[in-house]
């Protein structure tokens, strides 16, 4: 351990001595009656000693005003550094702060409020913007044409008569089997529709959430399309902050939520005019007596005659 270190760690005596000067400089600083008793000190370095006094302000529980002094080297004056509020060992604090991205959860969201989304969220991911298409006279390349037949044909050792169970491959049963229709009933037209407007009514364009939102969710990236007819004007929300989160949505609907609201452009504000004929400027008809360079005129030269003697 060093010379330096050693002094550091020992009060300098003028300066340990200094309590009153702190003690007006902290009664200085904070409202009267709220500096307490003196409740310690320590060096901060070579004549350099911060004493602490108690504060009685409330809410400040276990809170202490801290008042720095120094001196300078071979001066037997002790001034002030600084005065500041600082939190003891038992100090009431403040819990610990967490983003607004970590306290959110499911069923926060209010109409009008707006959750934007990072430009590397996990939970989306770049749609289809068509580049890679190729256009439609392009000829399909030699190799994924024989990955396409050699998928979809069926591989059989002779054709579908000499065998003995035809494939099922297009027929109207495997068809079926895959659109989930063999089933020993299905939803009726009366039923659908009515469905519908149960969906249309609690997460539609006419909601409060609806009206505030940035955007419709046909153009959000949390929705899930489904197929069928309702495709056309529903879909499945998969945002966990939204209120439809996992409900089926109307394609108008849109919450604050919305997969692109860091990034969607503000309305408009329309220019300042450049005439304001809501307001009247005062015009005088004749110019300020003072506004010229010839002298103000007085009224015994108004009434003088004209010409010279």
């Amino acid at each position: 351990m060093s010379a330096a270190t050693t002094r550091s760690r020992t009060p300098d005596r003028l300066c340990a001595e200094a309590i009153d000067l702190a003690r007006g400089a902290a009664e200085e600083a904070a409202a009267p009656g709220v500096v307490g008793e003196h409740v310690g000190l320590v060096s901060e370095g070579d004549r350099v000693v911060t004493h602490f006094f108690g504060c009685k302000e409330l809410g400040y529980r276990g809170w202490r005003w801290a008042v720095t002094v120094a001196r300078a080297s071979r001066a037997k004056v002790v001034t002030l550094d600084e005065v500041v509020l600082l939190p003891g060992p038992d100090a009431v604090l403040a819990p610990e702060w967490v983003p607004w991205s970590e306290r959110l959860r499911p069923g926060d969201m209010g109409p009008g409020d707006l959750l934007p989304t990072e430009a590397d969220d996990l939970r989306l991911e770049p749609g289809y913007s068509g580049e890679d298409e190729p256009p439609p006279n392009a000829p399909v390349s030699h190799e994924m044409a024989e990955l396409v037949e050699a998928e979809d044909a069926e591989v059989t050792a002779g054709p579908p008569a000499s065998l003995p169970i035809a494939p099922s491959r297009g027929s109207l049963a495997a068809v079926a089997e895959e659109l989930g229709m063999r089933r020993a009933r299905v939803l009726s037209r009366y039923g659908l529709h009515t469905g519908a407007d149960r969906w249309e009514e609690a997460f539609g364009p006419k909601t409060p959430m609806a009206q505030a939102a940035p955007a419709a969710c046909v153009t959000c990236g949390f929705l899930v399309a489904i197929g069928g007819s309702l495709g056309q004007a529903f879909g499945v929300c998969a945002n966990e902050f939204s209120p439809a989160d996992g409900r089926v949505v109307s394609l108008a609907y849109g919450c604050g939520g919305h997969s692109e609201a860091a990034v969607m452009p503000k309305p408009p504000r329309p220019a300042e005019p450049v005439i304001d004929e809501t307001r009247v400027d005062p015009f005088p008809l004749r110019p300020a007596p003072d506004s010229g360079s010839v002298p103000a005129v007085t009224a015994d030269e108004e009434t003088a005659e004209l010409g010279h003697s």
